[in-house]
């Protein structure tokens, strides 16, 4: 990985991580009678491994979240930060812990994880304009430190995303496959992240996942995802949010992150963290 590459704080010691035993396998979406989404929806999760698109936020909420983004990027910059760097940002950012705890989101994201759900996780990245840097094919779930494999990101687009401006891109299916074997990216990937998986194609079909600003979409822990270097003169911004079902454990203190969003968490495994 270049030594300028951007360091995540949802990324933890490879070698601890590699210590944990962990549930690694696709649990599907079981809801026979979701409230949010259609039966359609849910069947495409279970088969494919995400739901996309989805509406979220109209015009004027989209615009009103990235005046603030604009802002909160310029003071992350200003204090020597980059546009990679602003990670947790529920635990430090009143308005970022309202968007993750959003009761649309967590409808959508309550159909696919059970009727206990935690929000854990929220992570700007933001392709600046030609900014080169590409994310390298992955599995969200080589990074975290939870168990069992009960998890989804919502991606909230903040800009417009497609092809040209660096979008998303999914392994149709690849959730089925298990934990997939990655090497160590290399500075001449010019990866945002550390893991690399060859040969995407192998474990099923690309889809684009093109948004309009203030879309969405849903993908498990376990689905092979990636994205292209922005080498437009656009602006690339995404939000994603983290969340799990509250049955799953974390470990290294991860559930300090954890915000309780739908049901309950009776054994007080998550540290559900107030408004900042």
């Amino acid at each position: 990985m270049s030594t300028d590459a951007p360091k995540f704080d949802i990324t933890p010691d490879e070698d601890a991580l590699q210590s944990i035993e962990r549930d690694l396998k696709f649990h599907p979406a079981a809801s026979t009678s979701p409230q949010c989404l259609t039966a359609k929806q849910i069947e495409s999760y279970n088969t494919s491994g995400y739901i996309r698109p989805l509406d979220a936020f109209d015009t004027a909420e989209i615009d009103d979240i990235r005046a603030y983004f604009d802002k909160l990027l310029a003071d992350t910059i200003a204090a020597g930060g980059n546009s990679y760097s602003i990670s947790t940002a529920h635990m430090k950012h009143g308005r970022v812990y309202d968007i993750l705890t959003h009761p649309k989101l967590v409808g959508y994201v309550a159909d696919l994880l059970g009727d206990d759900v935690v929000a854990w996780g929220s992570h700007f990245f933001c392709k600046m304009p030609g900014d080169g840097k590409e994310v390298a094919w992955h599995q969200d779930a080589s990074y975290w430190p939870l168990s069992p494999s009960k998890a989804v990101t919502v991606w909230l687009a903040i800009d417009d995303a497609d092809l040209e401006n660096g979008c998303m891109k999914f392994i149709a299916g690849s959730q089925t496959s298990g934990h997939l074997t990655y090497r160590e990216s290399s500075p001449e990937d010019h990866s945002v992240l550390g893991q690399t998986v060859e040969n995407p194609e192998q474990y099923g079909e690309v889809v684009i996942d093109d948004l309009k600003a203030g879309q969405i979409s849903i993908h498990s822990d376990l689905l092979l995802h990636g994205s292209d270097a922005n080498n437009s003169t656009r602006r690339r911004c995404g939000l994603t949010l983290r969340y799990a079902a509250g049955e799953v454990r974390a470990q290294m203190g991860w559930n300090a992150k954890g915000v309780v969003v739908k049901g309950s968490d009776p054994s007080g495994h998550w540290a559900n963290p107030p408004r900042p």
